[in-house]
């Protein structure tokens, strides 16, 4: 590492705000800005931003950690990490969108993806791609956009279309449109050994090639600011959705090693090297990164709810009156006495992948009180997980131990509950978000503080052990009941 005093600023947009965190060299965060994200429900299973709102917070973040920092001169470089899948659209003339921006939990294109798997076209997309046909993706949202916004085909080759770095990247450039590698993988439009968007794709998905941005990779020389907005161009050198950036801020750099982050939803990535993966069992293969140099793919489950239960039983049920009550309401009763919650709120994502599933709770009775149901909830986390982990080992990536993050992992009951239900040790950074911390790294290696990304460990968070302790009867006696009450028509991992 060469020696400087400058410092990171990373920008790390997520599904219920917007943050801008400022780091030091060795990883130090020296000052973090937030602020929280309009959630758009306009019919059900409709999810949408406003991409206008998120740029704007965005802004007003970075221009108070840069004021924190003493000015533009002090930041070496810009990291940014989003919500994966997100659509946004707007007139390359203006820079305002046309539409409200689709969000990852969006299922309005399931009819859609129901049409093409029933024409034959999933095999196809999943061998080229790696990902599956869900409403989850981006592609099908882009579709959307063009069947029912109408400027969108009015505006002919002005149309850009893109995930939330792709928009960030544009405003704060004042009109570059590009796309990084990680986030371009969740698309469904690149082949996962693709540098470009394929044409064949774009076709079957009726997206137009002209309003998609250049691909590049997520670290080195990307971009530079407009110097207005900050008052210097500071150097954009590291781009990745939210999922790979937390793999990388839990320096999954070797083969195999695995990280399950649990914020909104709950997503796991397994280093599979530079060969791309297949999966047997209804798991993704995704680019894990991209230097340019060397392209690095990763084995995925995405699980849709997992925060997001807990906002539910706060705001929908009033179960809750914080979602951190959950902890001690879970210690307070011995088990869940019997009730299973399968968490169907937006559908089921891996292994299942059932689009119009929904949540259930079974084995209630006069007994139950709003702790067994809490407790349930918190149960059917390490339940998802544990079919996961049996879908991993079955595409050769058996999990002998797994680093959790993100916001749901500080809960210490919830962590080891997944030690005892895995069966195997979950190791807990005592700086959970990883997400940005990745998004540093990739920062400071693109910026040549660091020779390599490898190197970058240097500024990973040191880590607590949860060992397993549970009985296996008990186990799968939890396990048995678990999957009594999945839908029928749902694999069991």
């Amino acid at each position: 590492m060469t020696g400087t005093d400058k410092m990171i600023l990373v920008l790390d947009e997520g599904t219920t705000s917007t943050r801008a965190i400022l780091y030091d060299a060795a990883g130090q965060v020296l000052g973090t800005a937030q602020q929280a994200l309009t959630q758009h429900y306009p019919a059900p299973g409709v999810v949408e931003h406003d991409a206008q709102e998120i740029w704007d917070a965005t802004l007003a973040c970075a221009r108070a950690m840069i004021d924190k920092a003493g000015g533009a001169d002090r930041i070496a470089a810009i990291g940014i990490t989003n919500q994966r899948e997100t659509v946004a659209a707007w007139d390359r003339r203006t820079g305002q969108p046309i539409c409200r921006a689709i969000v990852w939990q969006d299922r309005r294109t399931e009819a859609q993806c129901r049409q093409l798997r029933e024409q034959g076209h999933e095999d196809r997309v999943q061998r080229e791609t790696g990902l599956l046909l869900d409403p989850y993706f981006s592609a099908t949202k882009m579709r959307w956009i063009m069947d029912h916004v109408p400027q969108a085909r009015e505006l002919g080759d002005r149309l850009a279309m893109g995930t939330i770095e792709s928009w960030l990247v544009w405003k704060l450039t004042g009109g570059l449109h590009v796309s990084d590698a990680t986030n371009a993988s969740r698309t469904l439009l690149l082949p996962l050994e693709g540098r470009d968007w394929d044409g064949g794709l774009c076709d079957l998905f009726d997206v137009p090639r002209s309003a998609l941005g250049d691909i590049v990779p997520c670290t080195g020389s990307i971009a530079a600011t407009d110097s207005a907005l900050f008052g210097r161009a500071i150097p954009i050198t590291g781009l990745a959705g939210d999922q790979q950036s937390a793999s990388i801020g839990q320096a999954c750099f070797a083969r195999g090693e695995c990280k399950a982050t649990m914020g909104t939803g709950a997503f796991i990535l397994a280093n599979a090297g530079s060969e791309p993966p297949r999966s047997g069992h209804r798991l993704l293969g995704t680019v894990l990164w991209d230097t340019g140099d060397e392209r690095i793919y990763a084995l995925e489950g995405s699980v849709f709810a997992a925060g997001s239960i807990f906002q539910w039983l706060r705001d929908g049920l009033a179960l809750l009156s914080q979602s951190a009550e959950s902890e001690a309401l879970a210690r307070s009763v011995k088990d869940s006495g019997g009730v299973v919650f399968v968490p169907g709120l937006a559908g089921l994502g891996a292994p299942y992948w059932d689009a119009e599933a929904t949540a259930s709770l079974s084995g209630m009775s006069f007994a139950t009180t709003r702790a067994h149901v809490v407790r349930a909830a918190l149960e059917s986390i390490a339940h998802v997980l544990c079919d996961l982990k049996t879908a991993f080992a079955a595409d050769g990536a058996a999990w002998s131990s797994l680093r959790i993050d993100g916001g749901m992992s500080a809960n210490d009951w919830l962590a080891q509950d997944l030690a005892d239900m895995l069966a195997i040790p979950c190791e807990r950074p005592a700086d959970i978000e990883t997400t940005a911390r990745g998004a540093a790294m990739l920062a400071a290696f693109g910026a040549g503080l660091y020779t390599s990304l490898e190197d970058t460990k240097a500024m990973a968070s040191p880590a607590t052990a949860f060992r397993p302790r549970m009985d296996s009867g008990e186990r799968e006696t939890r396990l048995r009941r678990w999957h009594a009450a999945l839908p029928a028509q749902v694999s069991r991992g």
